[in-house]
């Protein structure tokens, strides 16, 4: 961390912020906005935070942001995701040597590979155990953990690497999972369902023993990186590590369990989960930009913290996009795709815009070969590893737009989109989707637009002719705006108020005069604001029940959701700024850039529409 420190500044990418600042809330909201700047704003390095509610100043920093932009993401792997995906696209290149020359080639493609094994420091004492805090002094409040929602349940760790193993030890886990404070020595161990560490969780639970749990801050931040990573079950995410930095990294026993951790982490917490207690997690403001519901976890409970003499705390902030995810997903992408082309036959490309938030929104070129392949594929993206959490498929030919213009690519699409292109199934999707009618499964939309250029009657009508035209069927209807005129399929957000469950049977009489019709909330969305529009439907839609077809036009219904639809699981709140904490920011002269119509384009507040809000 303090070479990252360093680096950063040699690079003016880092702003160093010496106001003291609360970790409940001002420097979370203040990272917030600092990376929804042009280019991802600075990394911030927070070197007085205190807390309010406890009366106590922090001597360890706070270190937020730092992959924030595709200029620091280079400066902490001193490569392009495109050389690294390079790299494993020839390790996948398998053949045959023919003769000497072929086998020397080999030797020099595989010799990389003897730095993926980590390496084990027995003798010596690692960095990150010069200080070392044990029974009575073990206190999770004496860290600088952050709080960053009004109505989160209370402080989390937002950017630990859990490292975890299987009951027999042969297996092992590098995963990145939010982390809530219960009390000063027991943590909430957010790990889904799907994920490798509540594989491990089972083992150890069917076994009847405790299972270790350590989790590292800090240190090189690829590790970091690579506690993301949608490895296939059974790869230790580590390995990684090694591929990319050339050598083997170096790791450490710790103190009360027998898990080994990278030697130069900043803060190790080790600990111990008794498998027969679960606790309440939650509610916590996630990267989908809505509060997470209620629901059982696994409990660590603390048997030690070690750290550094004089540490770094890394934590970063989720909520409505864009923020760091945004680049740390694109680099994901880049640098699997090649692993996905192995096993979905056909794929060229692949983009997940960071307002879809990865899993939601997934745009696909491929080749086509064959008749019904672009549905094969589909239906493969659907199904292969944790590409398959993805709800809204898009498929396009090889000769589409640049996913970088997204105007063509939008008219690419919609002259392509006819009813008969669409597929709606069910499968799983992410413990975090909140429109599911069940948890963690539900329904899925296929796009198919790699083939011909559609034809259908339609006369396009002006927006406020529309709109009247609307209110005459579906007197709910408040404002339209119309996006891709120029297309036979143009897309009409339709902003209502909602008094019970919307019936479109009646707009089958003005079919002539639409395309797609997408129905949102008129008082929580701004429907001139198209970044925010696809964030806010993609989020807010199950296939199965809000796409409806009627004859060629497609109605979705990315309203809210309540008891009057059938929905029975509690609809989440959105992730807020405080008034006040903003307020505050603003007076200490803290957010240079931040004007009321920046907090008005990424929904700062649950009502854009609303101006006063806006002008602080």
């Amino acid at each position: 961390m303090q070479d990252l420190i360093k680096l950063l500044s040699e690079h003016s990418e880092l702003r160093v912020i010496d106001e003291p600042l609360d970790i409940y809330l001002e420097i979370p909201h203040l990272a917030y906005l600092e990376v929804k700047k042009p280019n991802g704003g600075k990394a911030l390095l927070f070197t007085h935070p205190i807390s309010k509610t406890q009366n106590k100043t922090f001597d360890i920093p706070v270190l937020m942001n730092i992959f924030g932009s595709h200029k620091r993401l280079e400066l902490i792997f001193a490569k392009s995701g495109d050389e690294i995906a390079k790299k494993i696209e020839s390790l996948l290149d398998l053949g045959a040597p023919k003769g000497l020359r072929d086998k020397l080639k080999m030797f020099q493609k595989f010799l990389p590979l003897r730095h993926v094994f980590p390496k084990k420091k027995h003798f010596f004492k690692s960095a990150s155990q010069e200080v070392v805090h044990l029974g009575d002094s073990l206190n999770l409040y004496d860290l600088p953990i952050l709080t960053t929602w009004p109505e989160d349940a209370s402080a989390f760790i937002t950017m630990g690497q859990i490292y975890t193993q299987s009951l027999d030890g042969s297996k092992k886990n590098l995963g990145m999972y939010r982390l809530q404070v219960y009390d000063k020595n027991h943590l909430g161990l957010h790990w889904q369902i799907h994920k490798d560490s509540q594989h491990f969780f089972h083992e150890y639970k069917r076994a009847g023993v405790r299972m270790p749990v350590s989790i590292a801050l800090g240190g090189d931040a690829l590790y970091t990186w690579c506690g993301q990573a949608p490895l296939p079950y059974g790869m230790y995410e580590l390995m990684l590590y090694g591929l990319i930095r050339e050598r083997s990294p170096e790791v450490s026993k710790c103190i009360t369990n027998d898990l080994y951790v990278p030697s130069d982490a900043d803060i190790v917490i080790e600990g111990w989960v008794d498998t027969k207690e679960m606790r309440l997690e939650g509610p916590f403001g996630d990267h989908t930009g809505f509060y997470t519901p209620i629901e059982p976890y696994p409990v660590l409970e603390v048997s030690a913290i070690t750290h550094k003499k004089s540490p770094i705390f890394p934590a970063t902030v989720v909520g409505k996009p864009p923020l760091e995810d945004k680049y740390m997903g694109h680099l994901t992408e880049r640098i699997f795709l090649p692993l996905l082309k192995k096993t979905a036959h056909g794929l060229q490309d692949m983009y997940m815009p960071e307002n879809g938030v990865f899993h939601n929104l997934i745009f696909v070129r491929m080749d086509c070969e064959y008749p019904g392949h672009a549905k094969q594929l589909m239906h493969a993206l659907f199904g292969i590893g944790q590409i398959s959490f993805v709800k809204h498929a898009i498929l396009v030919a090889k000769d589409a737009p640049d996913f970088k213009d997204p105007l063509a690519l939008g008219k690419y699409i919609l002259e392509r989109l006819s009813v008969d292109n669409l597929i709606i199934t069910e499968g799983i999707c992410d413990a975090l989707d909140h429109a599911s009618l069940e948890f963690a499964y539900g329904g899925k939309l296929g796009i198919d637009a790699t083939g011909e250029v559609a034809q259908r009657d339609f006369e396009l009508l002006d927006d406020e002719v529309l709109c009247e035209r609307l209110k005459e069927v579906l007197p709910e209807s408040r404002l339209v705006v119309q996006y891709f005129k120029d297309t036979k399929m143009p897309i009409a957000v339709v902003g209502v108020r909602k008094k019970a469950k919307l019936d479109l049977r009646p707009l089958k009489s003005l079919v002539s005069h639409l395309g797609v019709v997408v129905f949102v909330d008129e008082e929580s969305n701004d429907l001139y604001n198209p970044y925010m529009l696809v964030w806010r439907v993609v989020n807010n839609i199950d296939a199965k029940r809000d796409v409806f077809i009627i004859k060629d036009c497609i109605m979705i219904d990315a309203t809210n959701k309540g008891v009057a639809d059938g929905f029975l699981r509690e609809w989440p709140k959105e992730t807020d700024c405080s008034l006040e904490v903003l307020s505050s920011l603003r007076e200490k002269k803290l957010l240079d850039g931040i004007d009321s119509a920046f907090l008005k384009k990424y929904h700062i507040y649950n009502s854009p529409r609303s101006e006063e809000k806006c002008q602080l």
